[in-house]
């Protein structure tokens, strides 16, 4: 097996599926409600009656926020344990049908099933990023509209991070090898043996291979985090000086 593919990518997502998600709230974990949930929220617009693929739903959390606000909800993950957490957190209710499958194929959905795809964080997990962007569009209604969060590729490349003074005074973040696009590892807090496995991609890349799936780039989203939120959590105002994440907010043409 090759180490660097997705099927590694989905065996660490498996073994620390309940460790990473323990501490979630109905928000998920809180770079997501500090910068991410406003940010897609803002994208995402109105979804009552919408029906909505949750492309990459982990243990579930946006899939529960977008069918409490409305959404005909299905989801999809490529990890066996995120699903059952999910299926676990999920009132049933609520009447979310969740999936196992990998986004670069997912053949158990028709041509044109959904209104609106939204994948948050998960574009960037798999090897073969192209083919899964190709399924969208498919599995889209003409008009319909795909949104998809990653790490962002500016900031966060190979040997990117902050570089410090001798008394570990942040002075600057610091990017390098942009160029060097690939398989990277990132580290698990709780977990200094392992580390989660993400492809490192060139903006110019992913808009490329946005476009030449055959859709439309609506805008992009660098999301920052709001007064409000600063208020409440104030250690994000080192987000103020370097974006971690980016949203891509895309169509599928008539």
């Amino acid at each position: 097996m090759n180490k660097w593919d997705t099927e590694e990518a989905i065996r660490r997502w498996d073994m620390h599926a309940e460790n990473f998600t323990s501490k979630y709230t109905e928000e998920g974990d809180r770079s997501r409600e500090v910068l991410l949930n406003p940010a897609l929220q803002q994208c995402m617009g109105t979804l009552a009656g919408l029906k909505v693929l949750d492309a990459g739903c982990g243990e579930g959390y946006l899939s529960r926020k977008m069918a409490k606000a409305g959404a005909l909800v299905e989801a999809v993950d490529y990890s066996t344990e995120m699903l059952k957490l999910a299926r676990e957190r999920t009132p049933p209710a609520l009447g979310i049908t969740y999936h196992h499958g990998n986004l670069e194929k997912l053949d158990l959905f028709r041509d044109q099933s959904f209104d609106l795809i939204v994948s948050n964080m998960v574009i960037q997990d798999l090897a073969h990023y192209e083919l899964a962007i190709a399924e969208m569009r498919r599995l889209l209604v003409p008009e319909g509209r795909f949104i998809f969060s990653i790490l962002h590729p500016c900031f966060l490349t190979p040997q990117s991070g902050w570089v410090k003074d001798e008394a570990g005074k942040k002075l600057y973040w610091k990017v390098d090898r942009y160029f060097s696009e690939g398989p990277l590892e990132q580290a698990i807090p709780y977990d200094q043996e392992e580390k989660f496995l993400y492809f490192h991609r060139t903006l110019g890349s992913y808009v490329q291979t946005i476009i030449g799936a055959g859709l439309l780039l609506e805008g992009m989203i660098e999301p920052k985090p709001s007064a409000e939120m600063l208020e409440r959590y104030p250690h994000f105002r080192e987000d103020l000086n370097v974006s971690h994440f980016l949203i891509f907010n895309t169509k599928r043409q008539a």
